[in-house]
C-alpha cells in the first residue's frame, strides 16, 4: 500500500442491472476482476484499488449529471492506441457511447490520445492510451 494512492471508489447508480452491465463490461475490459456482490451493489478489483456500484435506497436524485458539482469522469490507462480504438469500437453494444465524436481521439488535446464514452446513466470515461498526462 502506497500513502496516498486510491483505496476505491464508490458510484451510485439509479439502476443496478444495466450497471452492472456496462460498467462490468468495461472494467472487466480494463483488467478489473468481480470482486464483490450484493443486493443493491457490485465491485470490481485490480490490485489493491477496487470500484463500487451501488443503487442506494439513499439516491436523492434519479439521475446522474457530470456538469454538477461532484464527479466529472473517471480516467484509466487503457493501454495502447489500438486498445483504445478496439475499446472504443466495442463500447456502443455494452451501453457506452463516443463523446466528442467530431474530435475523437484527440479530444483532450493533439498530443492526448483518448476515448471520451458516457454510459445511458451520464457517467463519463476518458480511456487513455500512452503515459500519463498531467494538467
Amino acid at each position: 500500500m502506497t500513502v496516498g494512492s486510491l483505496h476505491h471508489i464508490e458510484l451510485w447508480v439509479p439502476h443496478l442491472h444495466q450497471a452492472t452491465a456496462d460498467w462490468g463490461w468495461l472494467l472487466g475490459e480494463l483488467g478489473y476482476q468481480p470482486f464483490q456482490d450484493w443486493a443493491y451493489g457490485r465491485s470490481w478489483r485490480l490490485g489493491a484499488t477496487y470500484i463500487v456500484i451501488e443503487q442506494s435506497t439513499d439516491l436523492s436524485s434519479a439521475e446522474h449529471n457530470r456538469c454538477r458539482p461532484g464527479l466529472n469522469h473517471l480516467a484509466f490507462h487503457a493501454g495502447s492506441r489500438d486498445r483504445v480504438d478496439e475499446l472504443t469500437r466495442l463500447a456502443p453494444s455494452h451501453g457506452w457511447s463516443l463523446m466528442f465524436a467530431d474530435r475523437h481521439p484527440h479530444a483532450g488535446g493533439p498530443d492526448h490520445y483518448a476515448a471520451y464514452l458516457q454510459n445511458v446513466d451520464g457517467y463519463e470515461v476518458e480511456l487513455v492510451a500512452g503515459s500519463p498526462r498531467t494538467r
